[in-house]
């Protein structure tokens, strides 16, 4: 049964690191929460000769959930206005109607 939580606690404690390098915000606590469980698991199950593992894989969750957490919390997501293509649109319109007009002076 150890090696079993063993694998599950390795298998996402990387995609915990995945997920923390990819831009997909809280939804890296998902895996990074059961990477913590299932290495709690192990470290519980292990012996006192095996315990060095289980807790390279907790303090690497931990660490993954602390970046995440930190992600989250400074980094803001602003939506800034774009004036130069603003001021190209405007202008595009006018010589649009500019060109109407003459067309339809030439009629």
């Amino acid at each position: 049964m150890r090696k079993i939580f063993l694998i599950l606690s390795v298998v996402f404690g990387l995609l915990g690191i995945a997920f923390t390098i990819l831009p997909l915000d809280t939804l890296a606590f998902l895996p990074i929460g059961l990477a913590l469980v299932f290495g709690l698991l192990t470290l519980k199950q292990s012996q006192d000769s095996q315990k060095k593992f289980p807790k390279i894989i907790l303090t690497i969750a931990a660490l993954c959930s602390a970046v995440v957490l930190g992600k989250t919390l400074l980094v803001k997501d602003e939506v800034a206005t774009d004036t130069q293509f603003e001021q190209q649109k405007i202008e595009t319109k006018q010589e649009a109607k500019k060109e109407l007009e003459e067309i339809e002076g030439l009629e």
